[in-house]
C-alpha cells in the first residue's frame, strides 16, 4: 500500500468508516466488505457497509449482512447519505473507478472523508488517498486478508471474517481453478481452514442454494439460448427482458451462466448478453492466453481481468449488441484458433 505507515496511523484510533463496493456485488465484493467490517469493528471503529444495489440471496448468510444498507432502497438512502457525509474514512473495495458505484458516486466523490481503494482490477482511477492495488491478486478478499496480516492483526481474523474472505477468494478463483490461483492463494485458504472455517459449508451456501425457478431458468438458457460458433471457438447466450420476466429472474440468477460456455470442448471464449433496464450488460470469459479485457474495453465500454471481464452497450438493444459482437469476431479469429 502507498503511504502504509500513514494509513496505519490513521486507523490506530477509532474512526467513522463507510465501506462500499461495486454495483450488484458478488461474493468477492460483499465478502471483502463484510470481512473488513468485522475486523475494523474489533479495532473499535464505527463501521457501516453500504452497497450501491441489492445482491444475490445466496450471500445473505455472511455475518453483518443484516446491517448492510442498500443505496437503491428508498427507505435506506437518506441514512446512507448521512453516513457517507459524516465518515472519516471511506473504503472502496473491489472497484477502481467511481462509476462502478452508480448513483453513489457523486456522494462518495464529494465526501470529506479520506478514501481508501483496495482492488485487483486494471486501470485504477486516482480518486483515493490510500491505494492497495494488485492486479495479480486473485480476489479483493485476498488483499483484505493480506492487509490485516500486514497490520499485525492476523489473530483478529475469526471464523465469521474467515468465512466471508474465503467466499470471495473461492468464487473469484472459480473454486481454485482459474490461472489467478497461486501458491499464496492456497496458503491463505489453508490458514482460513485452520481457523475452523467449514469451507464445504461456504461452498454449499453459495453454489447449492439454488431455487427451483432458477434451475428451470438455467435449463432454459442452456437448452434454448446457447449459440455455438465453432469457426471462432466462441459460445454466446442472449437473454431478453421478456425472458428474464418469464422466469421471474432475481438478482444473481444470471451469475455464472457464462462459464457454462467454456465447458464446451474446444471453446475459448464465452459471452452472455443480458437486456437490463439501464443498458445491455455483457460478461466475457476465456481460457489460457486469450484476453477478454482488451476486447471488452475496446468495443463494449468495459474491462476487467484477462480471462473475466464485463461490458455494456446503450442504444443498440440486444440485437444490435449481438450484431456488433459478431462483426468483431473475424478480427480475433486467428488468435482464438491458435489457443491450445
Amino acid at each position: 500500500m502507498q503511504n502504509f505507515e500513514a494509513f496505519r496511523e490513521i486507523i490506530a484510533t477509532p474512526q467513522r468508516i463507510v465501506i462500499t463496493t461495486h454495483y450488484k456485488p458478488d461474493a468477492d465484493a460483499l465478502g471483502s466488505s463484510l470481512g473488513l467490517a468485522g475486523y475494523l469493528k474489533k479495532k473499535g471503529h464505527q463501521v457501516q457497509v453500504i452497497t450501491p444495489s441489492d445482491y444475490p440471496r445466496f450471500l445473505n448468510w455472511m455475518q453483518g449482512n443484516d446491517e448492510v444498507l442498500n443505496f437503491e432502497d428508498s427507505k435506506a438512502q437518506k441514512q446512507a447519505i448521512k453516513y457517507i457525509n459524516e465518515a472519516d474514512l471511506i473504503f472502496c473495495l473491489d472497484f477502481s473507478a467511481l462509476g462502478r458505484i452508480e448513483a453513489m458516486a457523486e456522494y462518495v466523490a464529494k465526501a470529506k472523508a479520506t478514501k481508501v481503494m483496495i482492488d485487483h482490477h486494471i486501470n485504477p482511477e486516482s480518486f483515493a488517498t490510500f491505494v492497495y492495488h494488485d492486479t495479480k491478486a486473485s480476489a479483493t478478499a485476498q488483499l483484505i486478508y493480506q492487509l490485516i496480516v500486514l497490520l499485525g492483526d492476523k489473530s483478529l481474523i475469526d471464523i465469521p471474517i474467515g468465512e466471508s474472505l474465503y467466499a470471495g477468494i473461492m468464487t473469484d478463483t472459480g473454486s481454485f481453478r482459474h490461472p489467478s490461483t497461486t501458491p499464496e492463494v492456497h496458503r491463505i485458504a489453508a490458514d482460513i481452514m485452520e481457523l475452523g472455517v467449514n469451507t464445504n459449508l461456504v461452498h454449499r451456501r453459495i453454489y447449492d442454494s439454488t431455487s427451483v425457478e432458477r434451475l428451470k431458468f438455467l435449463g432454459f438458457v442452456l437448452s434454448e439460448k446457447m449459440v455455438v460458433l465453432p469457426k471462432y471457438r466462441v459460445v454466446y447466450f442472449v437473454l431478453t427482458a421478456e425472458e428474464l420476466k418469464r422466469y421471474n429472474s432475481q438478482t444473481g440468477d444470471t451469475e455464472g451462466i457464462v462459464n457454462y460456455g467454456l465447458q464446451v470442448e474446444g471453446i475459448v471464449m464465452s459471452v452472455i448478453i443480458v437486456d437490463r433496464p439501464e443498458a445491455v450488460k455483457m460478461s466475457f470469459r476465456s481460457v489460457e492466453q486469450f484476453a477478454v479485457n482488451g476486447l471488452a474495453s475496446k468495443y463494449f465500454n468495459g474491462g476487467g481481468h484477462k480471462n473475466a471481464a464485463g461490458g455494456k452497450t446503450t442504444g443498440l438493444g440486444v440485437e444490435g449488441t449481438v450484431a456488433k459482437l459478431l462483426s468483431i469476431l473475424p478480427e480475433y479469429q486467428e488468435e482464438l484458433l491458435k489457443v491450445e
